[in-house]
């Protein structure tokens, strides 16, 4: 991981490139894969409004189209059994446009909007079972959430919003203040304790935002589209804090967005949502290189690769028919600084951090994989180069 971005950066909203070093997401699948226990587990999570939401749980009506569905009973399924696990220190995206369910199922995640069925466990506790008293702790000292909106108290300063958190929970003035202007100088707002929020800009309200989302010391940070009424240019200087802020903590990330290529850029592993169900959950090279289906395959056909794959997600096994490429190169370079290594057509060999052959790169898989799979012949490929 780098501090610049996660999977290779991919272009803001505006359209602009900016680059990271490239270095390749966790292994992508609905399931956390490194062995430790989850810090997130959400299984056949659903949310229906409308009049005895319980009916259409697991139901044939549950499959209808939403507005089909609405007319039939009056409901609507905005999270329709979603599963997925979150590993410890992951940032785990959740994507998709308008309607999606996104929101939805971040609220739901700590009871902030109340499940239908489904189970829910977040640092070890189970979230469903969890009794007010339980539920209030765990809000408190276990997970913080961060909003698009900044939510901040106009009337008290930067160090006490910061410090807010800790106040209602009964911590002392001076050792929580000194947790604040340690937060406070590492999103970069050292100088500003003093200051209020109307005195400060979209940017700087929103480090303060996650500065008094850290003050707890949380397991788990939920962000439900944070940086969305940010201009580009300071989203992506705060997306790039939000990577330098969970390197440093150490915290797992749940992290909502309707940008693609924000949860490219960001996500370990990114899961797509429609219509309140996953579509596919995945890296963000499996959601380049395998899409589950035409929507995955057409939201993202714009993705410049050549900022988002690494040579690891594109090599090719040895096959010992010839000898292996006499140079090397991390697995976690951006195929767009593949480029020079492969031009004059001797190809590379494709390391792991630990010095594991991982497979070789040519030339010729290098501009596939750029031009989305599709074949490039030889003479196609040395013009381009």
């Amino acid at each position: 991981m780098s501090e610049d971005g996660r999977a290779g950066d991919a272009t803001s909203d505006a359209g602009t490139d900016a680059a990271s070093d490239g270095s390749a997401p966790a292994s992508g699948s609905n399931t956390a894969t490194d062995g430790t226990a989850p810090k997130v587990v959400c299984e056949g999570l659903w949310k229906v409004f409308g009049p005895k939401p319980e009916r259409i749980v697991n139901s044939s009506e549950a499959d209808l189209p939403r507005d089909e569905l609405m007319a039939r009973t009056g409901c609507v399924a905005a999270v329709a059994d979603v599963s997925f696990e979150v590993a410890p220190g992951e940032i785990f995206v959740v994507m998709g446009l308008s309607g999606s369910g996104k929101s939805t199922l971040v609220r739901c995640l700590t009871r902030l909007i109340e499940p239908t069925a489904g189970r829910i466990e977040l640092a070890g506790r189970d979230v469903l079972a969890s009794s007010d008293k339980e539920l209030r702790d765990l809000r408190r000292n276990r997970v913080s959430m961060v909003f698009q909106h900044f939510g901040l108290l106009p009337n008290r300063t930067v160090r006490d919003n910061v410090a807010y958190g800790l106040e209602i929970s009964g911590i002392d003035r001076a050792t929580r203040y000194a947790r604040a202007d340690e937060l406070i100088d590492l999103v970069g707002l050292g100088g500003f304790a003093d200051s209020r929020p109307d005195e400060l800009s979209g940017g700087m309200k929103q480090r303060v935002g996650l500065a008094r989302a850290f003050a707890n010391e949380p397991d788990i940070l939920l962000l439900d589209e944070p940086f969305s009424a940010l201009d580009p240019l300071i989203r992506a200087e705060m997306q790039t804090e939000v990577v330098r802020l969970q390197r440093q903590l150490d915290v797992t990330m749940v992290f909502i967005t309707h940008d693609l290529r924000e949860a490219l850029r960001l996500g370990d592993r990114i899961a797509v949502m429609r219509d309140g169900r996953t579509v596919q959950i995945g890296t963000a090279a499996q959601l380049l290189e395998d899409p589950a289906d035409d929507y995955i395959r057409d939201f993202t056909a714009d993705v410049p690769r050549a900022l988002v794959l690494t040579a690891g997600d594109v090599a090719e096994p040895l096959t010992g028919d010839g000898p292996s490429p006499e140079r090397e190169i991390p697995a976690d370079t951006l195929l767009r600084d593949c480029i020079p290594g492969v031009a004059d057509g001797s190809g590379l060999r494709v390391v792991a951090e630990d010095g594991t052959v991982i497979g070789a790169l040519g030339r010729r898989r290098v501009l596939d994989a750029i031009h989305g799979g599709r074949p490039t012949t030889d003479a196609a490929s040395t013009a381009r180069l």
